[in-house]
């Protein structure tokens, strides 16, 4: 058998995805999931294979994709920083928080590092008022932040 190549091999495995769900009444979520785990974000030309794939419209995939904040609709750093705003976090510093973060990376809201390590992006609430402020590396919550504390985080990551 003759392995496919180019937009056939991501396409396969786009199908593959789509398949492992097909007995699935409501399959959107777990099929962007499974993607963005492969892909690290969302494609344009994969959501509409999505919708040519499940007959699912792509105006409610492409509504989906980009209404949740972990899902991604373009490229991202290998770690997203997402740093809460809500009102907790706001009136305890986040906006130190996000001027700090600003300045250790050299990014602004919603830019990647030139290297492609950091993504930063601000968000409503990470749901964890009681250590505010608060951010959120990819799938792990720091709280209680200041400048100290936030460079210390960064090293790990480095």
């Amino acid at each position: 058998m003759i392995e496919p190549v180019g937009a056939e091999l991501v396409y396969s495995k786009v199908d593959e995805i789509i398949d492992r769900y097909k007995e699935e009444k409501t399959p959107l979520m777990a099929i962007l999931e499974d993607i963005s785990q492969v892909y690290g974000y969302l494609p344009k030309d994969i959501l509409e294979r999505v919708s040519h794939k499940t007959g699912i419209p792509s105006s409610k995939i492409y509504g989906v994709a980009t209404f949740y904040s972990f899902f991604e609709t373009k490229p991202v750093g290998k770690y997203v920083i997402r740093i809460c705003k809500n009102a907790p976090c706001h009136v305890l510093g986040a906006t130190d928080v996000l001027e700090t973060v600003t300045r250790e990376l050299g990014v602004k809201e919603g830019e990647t590092t030139k290297d492609g390590l950091f993504t930063l992006e601000v968000t409503s609430c990470l749901g964890v008022c009681g250590v505010a402020p608060a951010m959120m590396i990819n799938d792990v919550t720091y709280g209680n932040l200041n400048t100290e504390r936030i460079r210390e985080i960064f090293a790990l990551y480095r």
